[in-house]
C-alpha cells in the first residue's frame, strides 16, 4: 500500500517527465547522444578546460597558445546547433531540478508550501533570506 506522499512524489516525476517531453529537452538531449561528431566536439572541450584547470590549480602557467585553442574549440562547440542544444536542454534540467529542490526543501523546512517571496529569498544572493547579509 502506497502512502500519500509516495503517490504524489509519484504524480510530480510524471509531471517532471512530461515537462522534459513537452519543453523538448529529451529530443535534444537524443540528437546529441546520437551525433558522435557532436559527442565528440564535446569531450574534447570538457577535458582540455578541465586539463587547464588541472594545470592551474597546481600552480602551472597557462599557456596563451594552449587558453586560445582551447577558447576556439569552445567557440565552435558553442556554433555547433546540435551541441548548443545539449547544453541548453542541460541547463534546463539544472534548473528544473534545482526549482524542484528548493520549493520541496523549503516546504519541509517551513511545514507549509512557501510563497514565492520565501522561495525567491532562500538562496544566498545578497536579497535577504538567509541572514548572512546587512541590510
Amino acid at each position: 500500500m502506497s502512502t500519500n506522499v509516495e503517490i504524489k512524489t509519484r504524480e510530480l516525476c510524471e509531471a517532471i517527465i512530461q515537462k522534459i517531453e513537452t519543453d523538448g529537452i529529451k529530443k535534444r538531449i537524443d540528437t546529441f547522444l546520437a551525433d558522435a561528431g557532436a559527442r565528440g566536439q564535446y569531450e574534447s572541450v570538457m577535458n582540455k578546460g578541465q586539463a587547464l584547470q588541472e594545470k592551474q590549480h597546481n600552480g602551472q602557467t597557462l599557456e596563451p597558445a594552449e587558453i586560445s585553442q582551447f577558447e576556439q574549440e569552445r567557440d565552435a562547440l558553442l556554433h555547433n546547433p546540435v551541441a548548443s542544444a545539449f547544453l541548453d536542454a542541460q541547463e534546463e534540467m539544472h534548473e528544473l531540478k534545482h526549482h524542484v529542490s528548493r520549493q520541496v526543501g523549503k516546504t519541509i523546512e517551513l511545514g507549509r508550501i512557501p510563497t514565492a517571496d520565501e522561495l525567491n529569498g532562500s538562496s544566498c544572493d545578497g536579497h535577504g533570506g538567509c541572514g548572512c547579509h546587512g541590510h
